[in-house]
């Protein structure tokens, strides 16, 4: 029997709206629906007459306001940006105090603080959360990450709970998910309240760029295999089945095996083989890199992964640029099963270190922005229904349950004995690459962050005396407290007599 008034709204019948307003009902919630086209909601809410909280499809804004129990709940799934607050524009009038919007999109934090301003001094509450899973995730268990006042975050929490991606309370692997209908009983669910404002949203941002890395290191695991072994997709398909055994589990490698082992229907060629080397991106991982540099916070291996997918977009240029440039003609001669071993590690290690620059960027936002953030915790909810799910993820919770302060995973015990006993591999890889003229940028990339990480001293002694020679920009001294800083009045700097 039909509420007189849902349980919870959602505008935005796209796929990740349909998928998300679905589970929502699949866990009993009765769901407002609506959608700028009628016709989509309609034949929306027709296709799906049986679920167990039941759909309410709305025609109009005012009705589809008046269908909601109070405080109100209302999730918006549109795209970022200015269609978000078009919607917001339309649907504030109409809303009461103390009722709760939720954006649901990958919106700039940034946009998220402002409109939770806004939004605040019209009595009503904003909520940003990071939805990531994907299409599937957002119908069988996102994760999902909020941020906002954290007493609306209370009113959405049951909601929120019940339909994140639940894992198991030992193991911290996913619970799978059920068929329609039958959502996940009992496990751990992937949400928790990230923190003020636009955390949630920041965040799952820096989520984003820690996928890309992700993505880029295993394809660089891909080329190393083809480049320097000469492997077949399918072999490789293998290899990765075997890697997600290990210490290295995970979706994406799930996947990837799964990728390098499918056939083209139409050539039945490898599938992989006939894709076209170019990568497109939606901007997470641009936002991340450029937030990074904007706090001066080192992210070399996650930028690396925005550039390697620019400079795949180039094709043309590459194209023309491989009849001209010419690279080694060095080829490996060595054991397949130990490099491939040391591949393995390479991916690790390199994934250790872009992690602890995804979590150390966090870490200086929330001193930035105010923030109380729970690495631990966002590690946690990252263990199901998010697209970068690991079991590698519990490794991190542990080590923020060790030390909550840690100032880099690099420095959990944990973290550095398992870098220790697999850089010599990592070294390798590296080297090969460079030597054979295979492209590993976020394999080195994360080498050097990690050699400069652990170097005591860096020869930026000789770049701030640079700067005060040709600048007056001041340097520090080694004999002199921190912060005390002087300037050498250079002589003239000597030249040729016909120089210019």
């Amino acid at each position: 029997m039909p509420k007189d008034r849902s349980d919870i709204g959602l505008i935005g019948l796209a796929v990740m709206g349909q998928n998300l307003a679905l589970n929502i009902a699949d866990h009993g919630f009765q769901i407002s629906v609506y959608n700028r086209t009628t016709e989509k909601t309609d034949k929306f809410v027709a296709e799906h007459p049986a679920t167990p909280g039941g759909l309410v499809g709305t025609k109009t804004l005012e009705e589809f306001v008046r269908s909601l129990a109070k405080p109100r709940k209302i999730v918006i799934l549109v795209q970022a940006g200015k269609a978000t607050d078009a919607v917001i524009d339309g649907l504030a009038p109409l809303l009461e105090a103390g009722d709760i919007i939720i954006d649901g999109g990958n919106a700039l934090w940034t946009d998220t603080i402002r409109r939770e301003k806004a939004l605040r001094e019209k009595q009503l509450r904003f909520i940003g959360s990071g939805v990531s899973g994907g299409e599937e995730g957002a119908r069988f268990g996102p994760s999902l990450m909020p941020g906002g006042e954290f007493e609306a975050w209370l009113e959405l929490k049951p909601i929120w709970e019940a339909v994140a991606a639940k894992v198991d309370a030992k193991t911290g692997r996913p619970i799978p998910g059920a068929a329609p209908g039958k959502p996940v009983s009992g496990g751990v669910p992937c949400t928790t309240y990230i923190g003020a404002n636009g955390a949630g949203h920041y965040v799952k941002m820096v989520h984003n760029g820690i996928e890309y890395g992700d993505m880029q290191m295993i394809c660089e695991a891909y080329a190393l295999m083809k480049g320097l072994l000469g492997l077949k997709p399918a072999e490789m398909g293998a290899i990765f089945t075997e890697w997600n055994q290990g210490s290295l589990d995970s979706f994406l490698i799930e996947i990837t095996a799964d990728i390098l082992k499918q056939k083209d229907p139409a050539t039945k060629k490898p599938f992989v083989d006939i894709v076209l080397d170019t990568a497109g991106q939606k901007g997470t991982g641009k936002w991340t890199s450029t937030n990074a540099l904007d706090m001066g916070v080192p992210a070399p291996t996650i930028a690396e992964a925005v550039f390697a997918r620019c400079i795949s977009a180039i094709k043309e240029e590459r194209v023309a640029a491989a009849k001209i440039l010419k690279g080694p003609s060095k080829k490996y001669r060595g054991s397949k099963k130990a490099l491939v071993a040391a591949i393995h590690d390479a991916l690790y290690c390199s994934k250790i270190c872009s992690y602890a620059q995804g979590f150390q960027l966090m870490r200086t936002a929330q001193q930035e922005f105010n923030w109380q953030l729970n690495f631990g915790e966002i590690a946690q909810i990252w263990r199901g229904g998010c697209i970068i799910r690991a079991a590698f993820l519990q490794k991190i919770t542990e080590a923020y349950a060790r030390n909550p302060n840690l100032a880099n995973l690099l420095l959990d015990p944990y973290f550095s004995k398992t870098v220790k006993n697999a850089q010599a591999n990592w070294r390798k890889v590296v080297s090969l690459a460079a030597e054979c003229g295979v492209p590993a940028p976020t394999f080195s990339s994360a080498l050097a962050y990690y050699d400069s990480y652990r170097a005591a001293r860096l020869p930026a002694n000789l770049l701030q005396s640079q700067r005060d020679y040709f600048g007056a920009h001041t340097y520090e001294r080694v004999d002199q407290p921190r912060g005390k800083f002087f300037h050498l009045d250079w002589p003239e700097p000597t030249r040729p007599q016909n120089a210019v």
